[in-house]
């Protein structure tokens, strides 16, 4: 390898000769007779090498390696002396003050030209390992960086999670009924069941979707993705590329890859709303991944594995739709290995009172308000409402009730309830005056009014009241 060798000797013999030697082998050689110039031409060159006689004017071979090895600049340029003086003290010495070698005078030209090559190898070696750690440091620098950032957006996942599993999960539920007591004792038994899939039925606006999202956050998938799909919204020639994704060019408009559903869901939960209103052609190839376990995109020819549990809801009678071959049954067995059931709010009157004051609440610190006192008079009223709508419709009532009463107190005039009408209508103050103002009490009234009406029918009493008839049996046994 050529290199810059930097020769100090006050012998112009000596300078003479080391030139003749080292020049032919492709070095380019610098030489000064004095220590000082040394130093000054070091500067400078910046060389390969430095051959250092002992012995100068001025400075010494010593004082010479001294001061560059002293300067950071230089300390890494490797020293070999060359002297006539053989003593072991010189010889220490000189390793001392950082010299890599010795060469003896008279010059045998072979050494020379092996120990020069050697050195200059060795010097290359430890540039290129030193760079290299150094190109190491800084990798592991990157990588610690990301490991830390990898952490903190593990620790943000993690708190998003929590807060999500807070909203989301068991805590999310109100109420007290026995019909809560089960769905919540359903969620608790799938706690450690993650991939078994789950049917969630019951009328709209009963919670079907809080459910699932109890489901998932209440089990080892919750740090995973929930994804929702509507089955109603799906149009139908984008249904498999919805569900699948798809491959670039695979169609008109596809001028990306993009995953589907199933693969956003992988490591977590899917849910499928409505899923009575499934397009046909989607029902048997979603059957075969829920069995296969891998998707294949939309123009593409490689499958993928995803690991995804299905929790699906439906307000529609399946086996209906079964018997008319609208929804395949082997589907249905797939997807409901286990059911909960959610039960409209007009069988689940119990849980009202907590109901209206929880959204209240929700809606009261959504708009910076204190939470306002809902009426006994409200509460009467509301009990004697059907709900149609289900919770949705109860928190749409609370949070108009909200506004209309701009903060204050929930009474009667506030609330505007559906009466099979297209419009809300808004509560008078006609109820009988003798109703009593416990709640428990009134709705005794209520029922012993409406039985009087209907002499003593406990069916129609039940339509007139909008409750079930073993609301009515509690309260007045045969």
């Amino acid at each position: 390898m050529s290199a810059r060798i930097l020769i100090a000797d006050d012998t112009p013999a000596s300078l003479s000769l080391l030139c003749d030697l080292l020049e032919p082998q492709g070095h380019e050689v610098l030489a000064v007779s004095d220590g000082r110039a040394a130093i000054d031409l070091a500067h400078r060159a910046m060389p390969d090498l430095v051959l250092l006689d002992v012995m100068m004017p001025k400075s010494d071979g010593f004082t010479v390696c001294r001061a560059l090895k002293a300067d950071p600049e230089t300390a890494h340029i490797p020293v070999i002396f060359i002297t006539s003086r053989q003593g072991a003290e010189d010889v220490v010495r000189g390793f001392r003050l950082g010299a890599v070698d010795y060469i003896l005078k008279p010059f045998h030209a072979e050494e020379v030209v092996t120990r020069v090559a050697t050195h200059l190898r060795l010097s290359q070696i430890t540039r290129e390992l030193q760079e290299r750690n150094a190109e190491l440091e800084e990798e592991i620098s990157r990588r610690e960086a990301a490991e830390q950032a990898r952490d903190k957006a593990a620790e943000r996942l993690s708190s998003i999670a929590s807060a999500e599993a807070k909203r989301w999960g068991i805590q999310g539920f109100v109420g007290s009924s026995p019909h809560l007591r089960k769905i919540l004792s359903d969620i608790e038994k799938l706690h450690h069941f993650g991939k078994t899939s789950v049917l969630i039925t019951g009328e709209s606006g009963t919670g079907k979707e809080l459910v699932a999202r109890a489901i998932h956050h209440h089990s080892p998938r919750a740090s995973g993705p929930f994804v929702p799909v509507n089955c109603v919204a799906i149009p139908g020639e984008l249904a498999e590329s919805l569900f699948f994704g798809h491959t670039k060019g695979a169609f008109t408009g596809a001028t990306v890859d993009r995953k589907g559903y199933l693969e956003l869901a992988d490591g977590g939960t899917l849910f499928l709303d409505e899923i009575g209103d499934m397009p046909a052609t989607l029902q048997g190839k979603l059957l075969r991944v829920l069995e296969d376990g891998e998707v294949t995109p939309v123009g593409g020819n490689k499958p993928r594995r995803v690991d995804v549990r299905v929790v699906s809801a439906t307000n529609a009678d399946l086996p209906d739709k079964m018997a008319t071959g609208a929804f395949r049954q082997d589907l249905f067995f797939r997807l409901a290995r286990f059911t909960v059931q959610t039960p409209p709010l007009r069988e689940r009157h119990e849980d009202l009172p907590l109901l209206a004051a929880h959204f209240l609440q929700v809606f009261a610190g959504e708009m910076g308000m204190t939470p306002p006192d809902l009426s006994a008079e409200a509460l009467v009223v509301l009990a004697a409402y059907s709900f149609p709508g289900n919770i949705r419709e109860l928190k749409n009532v609370m949070e108009r009730a909200l506004i209309l009463s701009e903060g204050k107190s929930i009474s009667r005039k506030h609330l505007q309830l559906f009466q099979g009408t297209s419009a809300p209508v808004e509560m008078k103050p006609d109820l009988p005056t003798d109703i009593p103002l416990n709640l428990e009490a009134a709705e005794h009234a209520l029922i012993q009014r409406a039985l009087e009406q209907t002499a003593g029918n406990v069916a129609e009493a039940a339509r007139l009241l909008g409750v079930n008839r073993s609301r009515i049996y509690r309260r007045f046994p045969q």
